[in-house]
């Protein structure tokens, strides 16, 4: 039971290079037109970056960074003072939209890119707002299509909160500056030395037995 949800273990290594390459090429673009990238999702969907983000960075990435746009997450509440804070910080700068969302249906994510997508189509108009709008698939997916939005797949075996190594988690990364190729290398190369089923060899048992 849950085997069919186990695909994440493999990401490491079921990742290619023409997936990286157009998760960073994506990348690239925000970071060339955009002040500001709005990342929609809750729970996995959108800890996971902000984890590696800090981790990678600083808890204070926004405040710091200079030479990549600030990334916001919205999408995990419906505080209307949050999501206003956010509106307004975007209201005069150069934004995009990174949507994630498995399912599509989540009342949270679905409100906040319901909100910021008429943002982006009031200030870009509907044809401009294309090229400002990405979105992992899920029931969005045919308002995608429809549109022109970019799309990029979450795997049917990986949950949202074991997300964080495809698109994902990785395009708010990549925004950030972060090389993903030596972070997947590094992902395979843990992958790999905490497989090993030996107490004395395995940094996490030898944790875990401490």
């Amino acid at each position: 039971a849950g085997n069919d949800f186990l695909g994440w273990l493999h990401l490491p290594s079921s990742i290619t290079d023409a997936e990286l390459t157009d998760i960073e090429n994506t990348a690239n673009v925000l970071r060339s037109k955009c002040e500001v990238v709005v990342a929609i999702g809750i729970g996995g969907s959108y800890l996971g970056a902000r984890a590696a983000i800090e981790l990678l960075h600083s808890q204070l990435y926004n405040d710091l960074v200079q030479d990549a746009p600030k990334i916001y997450f919205v999408g995990n509440s419906i505080s209307p003072s949050y999501l206003n804070q956010i509106l307004k910080l975007c209201e005069d700068k150069d934004f995009s939209i990174n949507v994630i969302s498995k399912s599509g249906t989540t009342t949270e994510p679905a409100l906040a890119f319901r909100i910021f997508r008429s943002l982006a189509i009031e200030k870009y108009g509907r044809e401009g707002a294309k090229d400002r709008i990405d979105k992992a698939k899920g029931t969005l997916k045919q308002l995608a299509d429809q549109e022109g939005y970019e799309t990029f797949v979450i795997p049917d075996d990986v949950g949202g909160r074991y997300s964080v190594l495809t698109a994902v988690g990785l395009l708010p990364i990549a925004v950030s500056g972060s090389d993903i190729e030596k972070l997947m290398q590094g992902a395979a190369h843990a992958r790999e030395a905490l497989s090993v089923c030996d107490l004395e060899k395995n940094d996490c048992y030898r944790y875990a037995a401490l």
